[in-house]
């Protein structure tokens, strides 16, 4: 039984670690997609954390903007939220509201 407990736990914790990396390589395209500099908003969220290694690997399998799907703003923050990463959220929140109006709507 103590097997089969391990077991669970440790396909549990992977899982997790699993959509922890989506939600950070949704956040990395969504960077991407709106042309930010996702390790300088990531620093301004976190500044001790310089150099995070799941974040350079999310950019490694990000997209440019012209492949890329869209990636809307609720989205992003939506996903942030679900891990409750809300410093990074609210340094979005604040790209977001500091962002020029696009001209192509």
């Amino acid at each position: 039984m103590d097997d089969y407990r391990k077991s669970t736990e440790e396909q549990i914790i992977e899982s997790y670690k699993r959509d922890e990396e989506m939600m950070i390589l949704v956040f990395a395209q969504w960077c991407v997609n709106n042309k930010l500099d996702p390790h300088a908003l990531y620093l301004q969220a976190y500044p001790q954390q310089e150099g995070n290694a799941a974040l350079s690997h999310a950019l490694s399998l990000t997209v440019p903007i012209e492949e890329a799907g869209f990636i809307s703003d609720d989205t992003v923050l939506g996903v942030l939220s679900l891990y409750s990463n809300d410093d990074l959220a609210y340094v979005v929140s604040e790209a977001i509201a500091g962002r020029k109006p696009r001209q192509d709507l």
